[in-house]
């Protein structure tokens, strides 16, 4: 049995899990499907979550952020966690961390640097302001730091268990499995006017809309939000052009994220089995 994960099991930025009852609901209606690809991968919590609803399927996770050397090196990370708490000893929880205790966690880094491995998303989950993100030492030397970091030792136990990992260019992926039988596609871009800084790659528009172009006679779930406009962009294109929209005949569910009422947005999942 796999063990069952609500959420991606280390830090990520954009993970889908205020979207797992509706996207397992989504699944039913694929129930046909024997392969699923999910072709930008993240944290991997959607090939996880297939797994746990249709564990007969077979699930491809193009690990496009490279997660699972994050997943592997979680010993490294556990231990770098470990000396900076002794290093903060009674730092209060959530307060900003002053010299000379930030010095000393600064060289306690850079030790790991030094050593080959840090996994920096972590790392700024638990020093950094929430929502900031370092990717190497240059940038998270030059934030201020404060106690974030978690109680106890991260866990990411079969996580990707009966997952397969490939690392491609999205592009090539869906070439090589667009024309297999029961194929169903999973299109989670880095979203459009989003902060991507976590990400490997820098996108623009045209990426953006490069990735419709897998829609055209596919079965599909396809995530964005309102702050991209994309959903709303194909249908000025299909009102105003006579451009038919990729999403014609999707399903369309939402759901609002967001810590206050000034600072919401809408992420968005259209499916749909062709």
């Amino acid at each position: 049995m796999i063990k069952n994960y609500v959420q991606s099991p280390l830090p990520f930025q954009g993970q889908k899990r205020t979207f797992l009852k509706l996207f397992r609901e989504g699944l039913k209606e694929f129930d046909k499907s024997t392969i699923f690809v999910d072709l930008f991968g993240g944290s991997g919590l959607l090939s996880h979550s297939i797994k746990q609803v249709r564990p007969d399927a077979r699930v491809i996770y193009n690990d496009y952020d490279n997660f699972s050397e994050r997943l592997r090196n979680v010993d490294k990370t556990n231990a770098l966690l470990s000396d900076i708490r002794a290093i903060l000893g009674d730092n209060e929880r959530k307060a900003l961390i002053k010299e000379p205790v930030r010095g000393k966690i600064i060289e306690r880094i850079k030790q790991a640097d030094d050593e080959g491995f840090v996994d920096y998303v972590t790392l700024s989950a638990s020093l950094l302001f929430s929502g900031k993100y370092a990717t190497n030492l240059k940038e998270m030397t030059k934030d201020t730091f404060y106690n974030r970091i978690k109680l106890n030792d991260y866990c990411v136990d079969g996580y990707l268990d009966e997952v397969e990992v490939v690392h491609y260019d999205y592009k090539v992926l869906f070439s090589i499995y667009r024309h297999f039988p029961g194929v169903v596609f999973l299109i989670d871009p880095p979203y459009l006017s989003t902060d991507c800084s976590s990400y490997k790659n820098y996108w623009k528009l045209k990426d953006y809309l490069d990735v419709l172009l897998l829609l055209k006679d596919t079965s599909y779930f396809y995530f964005t939000s309102n702050k991209s406009s994309i959903v709303e962009l194909c249908d000025w294109l299909e009102h105003n052009l006579n451009a038919p929209s990729p999403f014609f005949g999707a399903t369309k569910r939402e759901v609002v994220n967001g810590v206050n009422k000034d600072a919401r947005y809408t992420d968005i999942m259209m499916y749909k089995s062709n």
